[in-house]
């Protein structure tokens, strides 16, 4: 599948240049503006780039951990799946944390359940050497 490095580029200039930076908290679920890249990286998908995601970690008001999430059912270490909602059960890649600048978050759709959120901490934990 040919990528469109190009278009993301484009897209990628306005939202660097977005003035407001949303507010956001660990557990939050946003769409985010992940682009077209590299080989087997997470990408975003549509006119926009964007894929959703939870955010792990809020170093400042700027930067953050976050773990791109998935319809796709997978299992595995590197995979945790949780509901989101009554009728979607989203998988979080966990081999693909990724820090990212507040300016890339588009829009919150939920908040991931304390519960879930602190096993996905754990498997993320575990995954360090």
């Amino acid at each position: 599948m040919k990528k469109d490095f190009h278009k993301w580029n484009d897209r990628k200039i306005v939202v660097n240049d977005t003035e407001q930076i949303p507010f956001f908290h660990e557990r939050e679920i946003w769409f985010c503006f992940l682009g077209a890249n590299v080989g087997f990286e997470q990408d975003g998908q549509g006119e926009d780039f964007q894929r959703p995601v939870v955010i792990i970690k809020k170093f400042n008001n700027e930067i953050c951990w976050i773990v791109p999430l998935s319809k796709t059912k997978k299992r595995g270490k590197y995979y945790f799946a949780f509901p989101f909602d009554e009728k979607i059960t989203s998988v979080a890649i966990l081999s693909q944390i990724k820090l990212i600048d507040a300016h890339r978050l588009s829009r919150k759709i939920g908040d991931m359940n304390e519960e879930k959120f602190g096993i996905l901490i754990e498997k993320l934990k575990a995954l360090l050497p």
